[in-house]
């Protein structure tokens, strides 16, 4: 775990098991509880080609949003069997998604017939082993594409452990959507814009943290304290000029150049400071990515 404190700029490496040692009783660590779900299908469309879906999001019983990969681009009236069978109605196109409606309710087709959705840099296919390792050990409630991955670094004992020094543990929820793993690629960086994702933050967790130094474990559970309400969709876009409001400490992997999550270190730490940092990470063959090593960001007051 790579430590970095934004103020002085100082950077020290350590293990991510001294990390208990680093919290106390004016501590607050908040976890993002969401859960991956089966998201990918495969299936055919009624001409016989192939298509995959990419459930980005359910938004009734039988219906969702899903991004597709097939021969030729699918438009309202398309008719697709997924899975085992199962009929599926494109009723229309959302910018990048489509809008489709299952013949039976969603989630249970993905969880009979959905496969993992690993991210795109990792090449083997999804086997029972990553079914485990690719959810946080506090994962509840279902609704993810992608792990907040962050999170991966922490087990039960570990959990206990910070609870020993007499830190607060609190959860909200923001399910990550597909646009996680998509660059910025606008010139502008005010031009860019996220895909929504849905996030509660329970009134019990605002009381815990408040007066506490804040540890949010993860980006998604950052953008979802510093949004400006507590509940609904987001699509907040954190870069260089945030003002934040919330979160003191942000634990975090490391990330892929031109995302938005390298964006947003950036705003939390200070340009300089992630590029001193990424530097010293590579030099020191840090591990990049989801199952990748950690950072934890002192923010600069």
């Amino acid at each position: 775990m790579l430590h970095l404190d934004a103020a002085s700029g100082e950077l020290r490496d350590l293990a991510f098991a001294e990390l208990p040692g680093l919290l106390g009783a004016r501590d607050a660590l908040v976890l993002n509880d969401t859960r991956v779900i089966k998201a990918r299908l495969y299936g055919r469309k009624s001409s016989g080609g192939r298509v995959e879906l990419f459930v980005e999001r359910i938004l009734a019983e039988r219906e969702a949003l899903a991004l597709s990969h097939s021969g030729h681009s699918l438009k309202a009236g398309h008719r697709l069997l997924v899975g085992d069978g199962v009929a599926v109605e494109v009723l229309g196109r959302e910018e990048d998604l489509v809008r489709v409606r299952f013949a039976e309710p969603v989630a249970a087709v993905l969880e009979r017939c959905g496969s993992l959705p690993l991210p795109p840099y990792i090449r083997h296919p999804p086997g029972s082993e990553d079914s485990e390792r690719y959810q946080t050990v506090y994962a509840k409630h279902s609704g993810a594409v992608a792990a907040p991955t962050a999170g991966l670094h922490f087990d039960e004992l570990m959990l206990e452990k910070i609870k020993e020094k007499g830190a607060s543990i609190s959860t909200v929820t923001l399910h990550v959507g597909a646009g996680t793993f998509q660059p910025v690629r606008a010139e502008n960086i005010e031009e860019h814009r996220m895909h929504a994702e849905r996030y509660v933050v329970p009134e019990s967790t605002r009381k815990i943290i408040s007066g506490k130094r804040v540890l949010a474990a993860g980006t998604t559970t950052l953008r979802a304290l510093e949004s400006k309400t507590d509940s609904g969709e987001t699509d907040l876009f954190i870069h260089p000029g945030f003002q934040f409001r919330v979160v003191d400490r942000l634990l975090t992997n490391f990330h892929l150049p031109k995302s938005s999550l390298l964006m947003l270190v950036a705003a939390f730490a200070g340009l300089e400071n992630i590029r001193r940092a990424y530097a010293h990470a590579i030099a020191q063959r840090y591990r990049f990515f989801s199952y990748g090593d950690a950072m934890l960001i002192e923010r600069a007051k």
